[in-house]
C-alpha cells in the first residue's frame, strides 16, 4: 500500500500548480448567493471534462416547512442551482464517499479595504487571497484534484464518488439539505471547510433572524413626540445580550463546549433603520444569528427567543404599544451534531493525516457555527469528516488560503478517498 500512497503523493505534487491556477479561476467568479449560476456552470463543466455524470439540482423551496433538513428562506430559488459530479466505482466491494463543499460566498464586505480587488485573485509567497479562496474554494477544488491525482497515479476508485458543489450555506444549508433530501448521499461525507487541518469533532446548531422595530416619527423640534426605532433596537439587542449570556452558561457539563468562551455568539450581522438625517426614525431592522447545542431541537431553541422578546415587549416600558417588535426567522434554522470517536470514517482519515504531515497525529476541535456537514450528520446519520486547509480572515477582509496547506489537505482527501473506497490498477 506504500507504494500506491507514494504515486498518489507524488500525483498531487505534479499537479499542484494546475491545481492552484483552478482555484483561481474559480476565486473570480462572484459567486454571492443567488449569482452562483456562472461558477456553477464552470465546475460542472469541469467535472464532464473528467468524466462525470453531473446533475443539476434547483435548490428545492417546496420543502421548506416540510422537511427537517429544510430552513426558511426570503429569496426566489429559480436560477439556485446545485452540482453533483458521480462517478461510478470500477469494481465492486468499495464503499461510496461523497465530497461536500459550497460555492456561495458572503459578500466582501468593504472591497476599497482589501489590499487587491477581492474577487481577483492574489498571490503573496505561501498565501492565496480573495473572497472565498479560504470558505471554502480551495476546499472545492482540491477535492477534484484529489480524485485527479488518483487517476492520474493510474488507480481506479472501486466505490461510488460524487464531488457535491452546493449553494446557501451562507444562509440556510437549503443547498445541501436538497441534495440529501434527492437521495445524493454515501457511506461517508466529506466537507473540506477551512480548519486549519484538523477534524471537526462537533458543530454548533444555530438560528437565524430578522428583527423589526416600529417607531414613532416626528420633527427635532419636537423630538419628545416621537420615539427612535433605531434607540428601540439597540435597547432590544441589550436585551437579547441577556439571553445571549443564559446560553453561553448552559455550556458547563458539556465536554466539548464548556472550555469555549463564548460558544452560542449573538451575532448582529446587518442593521438599517430611518430615511433621513433630521428626522426621528419611524423603522429599524436588524439581522443576525445565535447558536445552541448539538442534540437540542432549533425548534425549542427558536421559541425560547420568541418566548423572550414578547416578555421584554410586556415588562420593558419603552416597548409599550401594538406591535412595536417583529420577530422572523429568515435563514438557518439546524441542529448541531457531534461525531462520534472511533468510526471507520475518522480511523481512515487519520492514516491519510498521518501520512501525508510526516506522521503527525489529527488533532480535532469544535467549530460553534453552521457546517452543511450537519444536514448528513443529523437528519442522514451519515459519518461526516470537515477537514479542510488553514485560513485566515474569512468572512473578512483580505481573506487568504495556505497553498502549503493546500497541498498537505489535498494530499490527505486523495490518500482518505483511496482507502475509504477501495482502489485498482487502471
Amino acid at each position: 500500500m506504500s507504494s500506491i500512497n507514494d504515486r498518489i503523493l507524488s500525483a498531487v505534487d505534479r499537479l499542484f500548480d494546475d491545481q492552484v491556477a483552478f482555484l483561481e479561476a474559480l476565486v473570480r467568479f462572484k459567486s454571492l448567493r443567488n449569482e452562483e449560476a456562472a461558477a456553477q456552470d464552470f465546475l460542472a463543466a469541469a467535472l464532464r471534462q473528467r468524466g462525470f455524470a453531473v446533475d443539476r439540482v434547483r435548490t428545492n423551496a417546496s420543502q421548506i416547512g416540510r422537511h427537517p433538513a429544510f430552513s426558511p428562506a426570503t429569496v426566489d430559488y429559480a436560477e439556485s442551482w446545485n452540482v453533483v459530479g458521480r462517478k461510478a466505482g470500477a469494481g465492486t466491494g468499495g464503499r461510496s464517499l461523497a465530497f461536500n463543499s459550497h460555492v456561495d460566498v458572503v459578500p466582501a464586505g468593504s472591497p476599497h479595504r482589501w489590499t487587491a480587488p477581492p474577487f481577483e485573485p492574489r498571490r503573496d509567497g505561501d498565501w492565496l487571497y480573495g473572497r472565498g479562496a479560504g470558505d471554502m474554494k480551495a476546499g472545492l477544488v482540491a477535492s477534484i484534484f484529489a480524485l485527479d491525482a488518483i487517476a492520474a497515479a493510474g488507480l481506479s476508485l472501486r466505490g461510488d464518488v460524487q464531488v457535491q458543489s452546493v449553494v446557501e450555506e451562507e444562509i440556510t444549508g437549503n443547498g445541501a439539505a436538497t441534495l440529501f433530501a434527492e437521495g445524493f448521499t454515501a457511506d461517508a461525507i466529506v466537507s473540506p471547510e477551512p480548519t486549519d487541518e484538523q477534524l471537526v469533532r462537533a458543530n454548533a446548531g444555530v438560528i437565524k433572524f430578522r428583527l423589526e422595530t416600529k417607531g414613532r416619527p416626528a420633527h427635532p423640534r419636537e423630538p419628545e413626540s416621537g420615539q427612535s426605532a433605531i434607540d428601540l433596537m439597540i435597547r432590544l439587542i441589550g436585551h437579547l445580550r441577556r439571553l445571549e449570556a443564559e446560553w453561553i452558561a448552559e455550556r458547563i457539563g458539556k465536554p466539548l463546549f464548556e472550555d469555549l468562551p463564548n460558544p452560542v455568539a449573538l451575532t448582529i450581522g446587518t442593521i438599517t433603520g430611518g430615511d433621513w438625517i433630521a428626522s426621528i426614525p419611524s423603522d429599524c431592522v436588524a439581522e443576525g444569528r445565535i447558536g445552541f447545542y448539538p442534540g437540542e431541537d432549533p425548534r425549542m431553541r427558536t421559541a425560547e427567543v420568541e418566548a423572550f422578546i414578547e416578555r421584554i415587549a410586556a415588562e420593558d416600558p419603552a416597548f409599550a404599544g401594538e406591535n412595536l417588535v417583529t420577530l422572523t426567522w429568515v435563514g438557518v434554522v439546524q441542529a448541531g451534531y457531534e461525531l462520534p470517536e472511533g468510526t471507520d470514517a475518522e480511523t481512515s482519515l487519520r492514516a491519510a493525516h498521518a501520512a501525508a504531515h510526516a506522521g503527525a497525529d489529527l488533532r480535532s476541535y469544535v467549530m460553534a457555527c453552521y457546517l452543511d456537514a450537519t444536514i448528513f450528520a443529523v437528519h442522514g446519520n451519515i459519518p461526516s469528516l470537515v477537514y479542510g486547509p488553514i485560513a485566515e480572515n474569512i468572512h473578512g477582509i483580505d481573506e487568504r488560503v495556505s497553498l502549503s496547506s493546500l497541498r498537505r489537505v489535498t494530499k490527505t482527501l486523495a490518500l482518505f478517498a483511496a482507502d475509504w473506497c477501495g482502489v485498482q490498477e487502471g
